[in-house]
């Protein structure tokens, strides 16, 4: 376990290893799972700003069900999550004509049509983040449709916090990732 100020991250982010194999998994995480991706504080607000940029990017059963019931529902927690199609995917998700699962908002953002790439919680993904009232604890979300990606960071030999690196720097800044980067490496001279 690695502490870093208010994070305790899970020795299995610096030992891991991880990239997405999208010619494998065809971006399942944006389809499976028992509800949409988890937002944070100001992301439903962020949703609704940029809506009518990222609809073209949006598939036709997407753009129903966010004008039908919104692009964001309250979970169990009293938090927010996307909505899903039919339960299944993301209503910002869109199929590619390979057949993979792209994020239309991550679409928009690398065309610079909006200046936000994606929720964090998808941003990043395998780490899921869970916060109590004095630290967040940074663990590696196992699944079972992740082990393509699993297998390709291991030939690639891309740990878990390599392969996160912007979405890290993205929620706790370029110095934190600075020390967490001289933590693992402290750690692994041992």
């Amino acid at each position: 376990m690695i502490l870093i100020d208010n994070t305790c991250i899970s020795d299995d982010v610096a030992e891991k290893f991880f990239v997405c194999n999208l010619d494998k998994c065809k971006g399942a995480c944006c389809v499976e799972g028992d509800m949409g991706a988890p937002l944070e504080g100001d992301e439903p607000a962020i949703l609704d700003r940029i809506y009518k940029d990222i609809k073209p990017y949006l598939s036709p059963e997407g753009i129903r069900v966010i004008e039908q019931k919104g692009g964001y529902e309250s979970d169990e927690t009293g938090g927010f999550v996307t909505t899903t199609v039919a339960g299944r995917e993301c209503v910002y998700a869109t199929w590619d004509n390979r057949g993979i699962l792209k994020c239309g908002i991550e679409e928009a953002y690398n065309d610079g049509k909006v200046d936000w790439k994606k929720p964090i919680s998808c941003h990043l993904y395998p780490i899921r983040v869970t916060k109590y009232e004095s630290f967040h604890a940074l663990n590696y979300d196992r699944w079972p449709i992740c082990s393509p990606a699993c297998g390709l960071g291991e030939q690639l030999n891309v740990p878990i916090y390599k392969f996160v690196r912007e979405a890290l720097v993205r929620a706790y800044g370029e110095e934190w990732y600075g020390r967490l980067s001289k933590a693992i490496e402290e750690k692994s001279d041992v």
